[in-house]
């Protein structure tokens, strides 16, 4: 192991946390053999578990927000993403068994996501070895649409981004939604704008089980853990499911490594036969050096893959450039269904700590020198700690012809900023943002802020069964959000503030929905999507200058697609037309900055995915988009959108094995990297090998022994294929390349 990870790698609390687990877990397997296996039910499961995959995309689903149905279907057990039966809007499902057998153990949601048509990312370092640089919907950026994880959307409330290291893992994760649009009323998000991820957590399963597993790859990658399921415990039918895992690498930029620990639990409670109780947590911690890019001059020099450096009087040194993660999720939720009603609902609080650590320009331009000496490494510190707390209540009730849906999202999330400049070499505070103020502190501060966003979201929609065959939906979503800043050091001013503002917006939708035969569904939508303020609006001497000025960002979205699926064939397509309003922008009035709405993108494009069974085991699987962004101020190409992306796979799935060989390509994408810089980068493809083979052992008490092999970017593709920003000195642009060939080895199996 490298000097980079060997300092962060020399405890893993996860064993003793999994040794607790197994001796929790083995009474309740015994209690299973006493009962010959027979546990009395006295209502249904929560969740369907005759699929042990826990897949949404091999059976019929359906969540109470309304969207994501496939067929059951043998073609949709393997189709790496398909469109849904009941959807009223473009929607990719990607089931448990592409994550298991093609995802690297070290990946995250936006790997998942990244096999969808319109979908591009980034992830510089391997994958789910550093947060993902670029996670583009139709170009729509981080920020600009919600993630959420089993239904609740989750965010930093500063600019709505999200932290895809710092929360559900692979193994967690049972199926990602990457749903391209606002939705209907029921749709909720603080960024409806671009459309939503959703990743929806792994469930218990009927049968005790342990299943550990183990994974070894390139870069001295290595992931231990363990899933353990109760199976159903008790009379009522009570069961629970715990994943353990650590993962440590040194990852494939120098000096960058990664050391992550994550623990998930959620147990179903049936009560009686119309509802359940569900409880779910997780707790991750993260623990990384960070890189920034390098300029083309630095890749030339120090090759592909430089990031970071082992020289302690450089402000690039890995131990300058770290981040501590610490975060937690955890939610109770009830849902009921009787006499023409349904109710649900989930109470949830999540918690994010981040400690942050950087040269104050790891690529070079900016030369040593602190307030004490000339020749130490001038770096900056950081904290920024949020929590929220909030409810989603759901109401349905069945009348006249159609159902009608009602409810409100409540979230308030606290959020503490700041930021100070350091000397690194004598890891003091470095007094040079206003060396005469009374406090060291304050001589250092480059913000220190309290802030807090609290959003209030209610809506009805009622839902027309016309005839047997169609049904239209209609709906309103009323926003209400307010900011509050208390900060004797504003970002970007440097200057006491205290401040709040609200603002509103009210979303109407309409979508129809038609089923030409089972097997075949159109749907046709109108929706309005919005983005609310981003903190920075508050960044500047006097907020209120800015107040009248500033709306919601808007979109208008129309889009028409379709949906068919049979034994054999799943294929869906759509067609698509965003106006994006209200653009945000600023400029200074006297040395002031001030933000006003100006502009806007023109989105329009064409989407289609899917699988076909050849037979005798072997499937192919193909997506393509065709996308247009437009600035309407310039007519320039809006950047981070590829005008087309494209997929094409092989899969065999017969009995024991599986292997599938698949290749994502992403066109040409502009980048602004500064005014005299507008920076194309080419288009690119990367190829991926995925295999495994499960053993039946006929050992007691073992089901099955899996070994799995991914080699990822099978033809060594390492262009440059991202902007990751500009220097502190010069501004130069700074650039990310594609990693280069890796593989992973992983072994697992069902122990009862």
């Amino acid at each position: 192991m490298t000097p980079s990870t060997h300092a962060l790698y020399r405890r893993s609390p996860i064993y003793l946390a999994l040794g607790v687990a197994l001796s929790i877990a083995a009474p309740v397997h015994a209690q299973d053999v006493a009962n010959n296996g027979n546990t009395a039910v006295s209502g249904p499961s929560a969740v369907d578990n005759t699929n042990t995959d826990d897949t949404t995309s091999s059976k019929n689903a359906k969540t109470l927000a309304g969207m994501q149905v496939t067929a059951n279907t043998a073609v949709s057990a393997i189709a790496p993403t398909q469109g849904s039966t009941i959807a009223t809007q473009p929607q990719s499902i990607i089931g448990s068994k592409f994550i298991q057998e093609n995802i690297p153990p070290t990946g995250d949601y936006t790997d998942v996501a990244a096999i969808a048509p319109s979908v591009y990312t980034v992830t510089p370092n391997g994958a789910g070895l550093m947060e993902a640089a670029v996670v583009s919907i139709r170009g729509f950026q981080d920020g600009q649409y919600n993630v959420t994880f089993d239904g609740i959307p989750w965010m930093d409330s500063n600019d709505f981004t999200h932290h895809s290291t710092s929360y559900f893992t692979n193994q967690e994760t049972s199926s990602v939604v990457v749903d391209r649009g606002p939705g209907t009323a029921s749709t909720l998000g603080n960024a409806t704008f671009g459309g939503t991820i959703g990743v929806e957590s792994i469930n218990p399963k009927d049968q005790f089980n342990i299943n550990p597993y183990i994974s070894f790859g390139s870069w001295d990658t290595a992931v231990e853990g363990a899933r353990i399921d109760t199976g159903k415990f008790t009379s009522s039918g009570t069961s629970a499911v715990i994943n353990l895992q650590n993962g440590e690498s040194d990852g494939y930029l120098t000096y960058a490594g990664q050391r992550r620990q994550s623990v998930f639990a959620k147990v179903v409670q049936p009560l009686g036969e119309n509802t359940t109780l569900t409880f779910a947590a997780m707790w991750n911690k993260l623990n990384q050096y960070v890189p920034f890019g390098a300029t083309k001059a630095q890749i030339a020099q120090y090759g592909i893959n430089y990031a970071l450096n082992n020289d302690p009087t450089s402000q690039a040194y890995y131990r300058y450039n770290e981040d501590k993660i610490n975060t937690n999720m955890a939610y109770i939720g009830l849902h009921s269904e009787f006499s023409g009603w349904t109710i649900d609902n989930k109470t949830y609080t999540y918690g994010y700590n981040h400690f942050g650590f950087n040269g104050e320009d790891p690529n070079g331009e900016t030369p040593n020198g602190t307030a004490y000496s000339l020749t130490d490494v001038p770096g900056q510190h950081m904290r920024n700690t949020n929590r929220s707390w909030g409810d989603i209540f759901r109401l349905g009730k069945e009348i006249g012809p159609g159902e009608l849906r009602t409810g409100v999202w409540y979230d308030h999330q606290d959020d503490i900023r700041w930021l100070y400049e350091f000397d690194d070499t004598l890891n003091e505070l470095n007094p040079v943002v206003n060396p005469g103020a009374s406090t060291l502190q304050l001589a250092s501060a480059d913000r220190r802020m309290n802030d807090s966003l609290v959003t209030i979201q209610p809506f009805v929609e009622y839902q027309w069964n016309i005839t047997d065959n169609a049904y239209f939906v209609g709906g309103v979503k009323y926003n209400n959000f307010k900011r509050s800043i208390d900060a004797p050091v504003n970002q970007k001013t440097g200057t006491p503030l205290t401040y709040s503002k609200d603002w509103n917006a009210t979303l109407p939708s309409a979508a129809f929905h038609y089923a030409f035969s089972s097997n075949w569904t159109a749907y046709a939508q109108w929706a309005k999507g919005y983005l609310a303020p981003n903190l920075n609006l508050l960044y500047v001497p006097n907020p209120a200058v800015s107040d009248s000025a500033v709306a919601p960002e808007k979109t208008t979205n129309i889009q028409l697609g379709t949906t068919w699926s049979s034994d054999r064939l799943t294929l869906s397509g759509d067609i698509y037309k965003i106006n994006f309003n209200n653009f945000v922008q600023s400029h200074k009035v006297g040395g002031i900055s001030e933000f006003y709405n100006g502009g806007g993108v023109h989105y329009k494009g064409i989407e289609l995915e899917g699988t076909y069974m050849l037979g005798a085991g072997f499937s192919v699987y193909a997506n393509g988009s065709l996308n247009r962004a437009m600035q309407t101020t310039d007519g320039a190409w809006n950047a981070n959108t590829p005008h087309k992306t494209a997929a094409l796979g092989f899969i065999y799935n017969n009995g024991p094995i599986y292997a599938s060989l698949v290749d994502k390509f992403v066109g040409k994408t502009y980048y602004t990297a500064n005014a005299e810089d507008d920076t194309p980068i080419g288009g690119y493809a990367v190829t991926n090998f995925a295999a495994s083979y499960t053993f039946d052992p006929h050992i007691t008490d073992v089901k099955d022994f899996k070994i799995g092999v991914q080699i990822n970017n099978l033809f060594n593709n390492t262009t440059i294929n991202a902007l990751a920003g500009t220097t502190g000195g010069a501004g130069t642009p700074l650039y990310f390349t594609i990693p280069a060939r890796n593989f992973n080895f992983t072994v697992s199996a069902d122990l009862f």
